[in-house]
């Protein structure tokens, strides 16, 4: 069935938040590996793993080990999300409202919006820096236009053109990490390589917390990304394929980073100091990297008009977004980014910092809601139909308990951020470590499940032992 189907898919996508029937299935379960893999060997991963040593002042040791840790605990959370694709066949954002609500998921739609928007405007940035670094003579801002184009004709023409792109680029990006780190071991530039930095508690628990925020950061579109493939692949093909591409990627850039860092003098910017590091591969480092991070950011526009079709059609349901649809605001959103990404690439670290650790707050307790309603309460059975009306069908407009859920897994966070805009007591009284993403876990996860299954069980008796919602 998958071969078939595969043969005959259209390159440009004709699907949008609409449901993926059996039909329309096509690709292989081993295409999330390379998807994953090859789209987070990229600068912004590089960028945020230098930060480490450069931020946090660990040494390479510790800096690597808590690179690891994050990305291994938080990976897990992103794979379980992309094994819900293939079961329900709707993007992850329409499959928040079983729930939430129709209205009620529509405060988490609009974050997740925000937060490709912000991802993208800030891939878009480095693209622009790769390529003023590779061609002197181009402006960063037109580096900046340029990785952008490149990003949305991705973008528009859809799934199967990014699962092609990527699948290309594991194997070109695989080898070419492994031949800048084997450079760099033997043209290290510093004296204090293995010693700069140590360990301190609050910098290892703040990169451990970074790694691990980078993996959930997927979560809200990973299972978009699989939502294609036949409907009988196994949850654990979905989950291991994810789960070892994403991390194994998503460690590798951050190592590369920090190993680029410590390699060349303090001070310099992680680019340029791979630029340096890398010595005469170095240009051809930074094409490879330009490359993927035009490939790699047409997930984050592609999310981000996933997310407006969403809350468009949550008032608008009579409304059929078609790849037209997706084309126009695609091409909105890509002006609105280029704008904004050069008007903030003097300062890019900061502002990426500050939108990932404030957005990512309130994202936590909603990967917890999604997961346990999936895995635990529904166990994935749930009416596709009434996810799609208006008036939430079987689900409602909004669901208290996982509201309610919802806000007190963000209250509990908030004495153990430590963020740009409020730093908590608990995380001042530790040196600064953020753990508010495990607590925010910890508590919501029981939480939801208490207060969902509460909420069943007087269902059961009101219906007469009818189960609502799990159809």
């Amino acid at each position: 069935m998958s071969t078939s189907a595969t043969t005959s898919a259209p390159l440009i996508e004709k699907h949008t938040i609409g449901y993926v029937p059996p039909e329309d299935r096509h690709g292989k379960v081993r295409d999330l590996f390379t998807l994953w893999f090859g789209g987070n060997i990229a600068p912004l991963p590089i960028v945020t793993g230098a930060l480490g040593v450069q931020l946090f002042h660990l040494n390479l040791v510790w800096g690597i080990v808590a690179i690891l840790v994050g990305h291994l605990v938080g990976g897990v959370l992103m794979a379980l999300h992309s094994a819900q694709g293939p079961q329900m066949g709707i993007p992850q954002m329409i499959q928040s409202r079983a729930q939430f609500g129709s209205l009620g998921a529509l405060l988490v739609v609009l974050i997740a919006g925000v937060m490709y928007i912000g991802f993208f405007a800030s891939n878009i940035v480095l693209a622009g820096k790769s390529l003023h670094g590779v061609v002197d003579s181009v402006p960063v801002p037109v580096g900046i236009v340029i990785g952008a184009l490149g990003s949305g004709i991705i973008g528009i023409i859809g799934y199967r053109f990014i699962h092609v792109l990527n699948r290309i680029g594991t194997w070109v990006l695989g080898i070419g990490i492994v031949v800048g780190f084997g450079y760099i071991f033997t043209h290290i530039q510093t004296d204090d390589f293995l010693t700069r930095g140590s360990f301190n508690l609050s910098g290892w628990l703040a990169t451990v917390s970074l790694a691990a925020l980078w993996q959930i950061a997927f979560a809200p579109y990973v299972s978009d990304y699989s939502r294609y493939l036949p409907a009988d692949v196994k949850v654990s093909s979905t989950f291991w394929t994810t789960y070892l591409g994403s991390a194994l990627g998503s460690s590798l850039a951050f190592i590369f980073g920090a190993v680029a860092v410590l390699a060349t003098p303090v001070g310099m910017d992680t680019m340029d100091a791979v630029k340096i590091a890398t010595g005469s591969i170095g240009p051809l480092m930074l094409v490879l990297f330009l490359l993927s991070v035009i490939s790699h950011n047409a997930l984050n526009l592609y999310g981000a008009v996933l997310s407006l079709i969403t809350l468009v059609q949550t008032f608008a349901y009579r409304w059929i977004p078609t790849a037209k649809s997706r084309a126009v605001i695609s091409i909105i959103v890509l002006l609105a980014c280029c704008f904004a990404a050069v008007g903030a690439s003097k300062d890019f670290i900061g502002h990426f910092v500050d939108m990932v650790l404030v957005l990512l707050v309130v994202l936590v307790p909603w990967t917890a809601i999604n997961l346990i309603d999936f895995y635990a309460i529904h166990k994935g059975q749930y009416d596709i139909q009434s996810i799609f009306q208006v008036d939430g069908g079987i689900y409602g407009r909004y669901n208290p308990q996982a509201l309610l859920a919802y806000a007190i897994g963000i209250a509990v966070q908030i004495p153990f951020m430590n963020t740009p805009l409020y730093v908590g007591p608990v995380s001042a009284h530790i040196n600064g470590a953020d753990l508010s993403w495990l607590v925010g876990l910890l508590v919501t996860s029981p939480l939801y499940f208490w207060l969902a299954n509460r909420d069943s069980a007087y269902r059961r008796r009101m219906m007469g032992g009818k189960l609502v919602g799990s159809h």
